[in-house]
């Protein structure tokens, strides 16, 4: 489905009456690449992410994928009857993947809800036999594409389309702790009164409980937040920023306690990621990439947050942030929290 309507008259396309052609003019040129971005999954947060990219005038084809034909045909029209306010995209949706052929980029949003009382083994099981239907598909018809993996667990998730898809580990990232990583600098910005794009701050290894929050190379202004408080004799309790690191790790689940989904964050922070690498802005953000031989992190191939170079290739590089000792082990604790269930899951 690509469209609500399709105007002829006596089989003659509408725009071939309304326009006459320049004599003498040459074919559209070949060379200009089509940009185009597929999302999976058309829940809350997968129109969070389609519908901020489509304000971002980022792409000329956006694909939806989802196995709900009639809620993925009224999520289409609803988008495409906003085609007046917004910079012209292309939208087609389908149940059928090869709607997604030539993507760019990729991003995977579907996933199954846990249960009341459900163990996450058994939530991952089911969400792993979801992907053995939905990765090899996306690679069948855009083998090329950089897979951007949403759905949670993500950390394990990313793990698990990375073994799908056969694609290199450069091309296979998940949306990680960018999100958590935003929360941390509303929240420092908030305690200090500054405008959080001044704060750079990272939330670093997995997308959950165990995630590390590194204090010691947070600056605001360029300048380096921890050192100044030392230099200056001001005296801070370490009890302050467990707090804040805990108030990050609980938003999401007071978001979804007060209005039972997270929806436009993780919208704003995919787009984000998005951008950065359809646009080729080698930005740095904390993604979930294969960790193995950083920070002393050889137990397996496991897949946490790490602050990362991103570009039209997807990861271009790791960042050589410095860790203090108990932060280093910090985030080897978090990755051995996620080998121990991946180990679990016989892929």
């Amino acid at each position: 489905m690509s469209s609500s309507s399709s105007l002829s008259l006596d089989g003659l396309e509408l725009n071939q009456v309304f326009f006459k052609s320049i004599a003498n003019s040459n074919p559209p040129s070949q060379t200009n690449h089509h940009t185009k971005i597929s999302v999976i999954g058309v829940g809350n947060v997968g129109m969070a992410i389609a519908q901020t990219i489509l304000t971002q005038d980022l792409v000329d084809e956006l694909a939806l994928v989802d196995a709900n034909s009639d809620k993925l045909r009224g999520e289409m029209l609803d988008l495409q009857h906003a085609a007046a306010f917004l910079p012209r995209t292309k939208i087609v949706a389908s149940a059928d993947y090869t709607v997604t052929a030539g993507s760019d980029l990729c991003i995977v949003t579907a996933g199954a809800r846990q249960n009341p009382g459900e163990s996450r083994l058994n939530l991952l099981q089911r969400n792993l036999a979801m992907y053995k239907s939905i990765v090899p598909e996306l690679v069948k018809y855009s083998p090329e594409c950089i897979l951007l993996i949403v759905s949670n667990p993500v950390d394990l998730l990313t793990y698990v389309a990375w073994k799908l898809s056969g694609f290199p580990v450069n091309r296979v990232i998940g949306s990680g702790t960018n999100l958590d990583s935003s929360r941390f600098r509303f929240l420092i910005a908030d305690h200090l009164d500054v405008n959080a794009q001044d704060v750079q701050a990272y939330i670093v290894g997995e997308h959950g409980d165990s995630s590390v929050a590194l204090w010691s190379s947070i600056s605001v202004g360029g300048i380096p937040v921890l050192s100044f408080l030392e230099n200056q004799q001001i005296a801070f309790e370490k009890d302050t920023l467990e707090k804040i690191h805990k108030q990050v790790v609980q938003s999401a689940y007071e978001v979804i306690n007060l209005k039972g989904y997270t929806s436009w964050a993780i919208g704003y922070s995919v787009a984000n990621l998005a951008f950065s690498i359809i646009r080729d802005q080698r930005r740095i953000h904390p993604v979930s990439i294969l960790a193995k031989g950083f920070y002393g992190i050889d137990g397996g191939d496991v897949f946490l947050s790490l602050p990362a170079q991103l570009g039209r290739n997807g990861v271009l590089g790791v960042t050589n942030v410095h860790l203090t000792d108990e932060e280093i082990q910090q985030l080897r604790n978090s990755a051995e929290t996620i080998l121990e269930v991946q180990n679990q899951l016989g892929i």
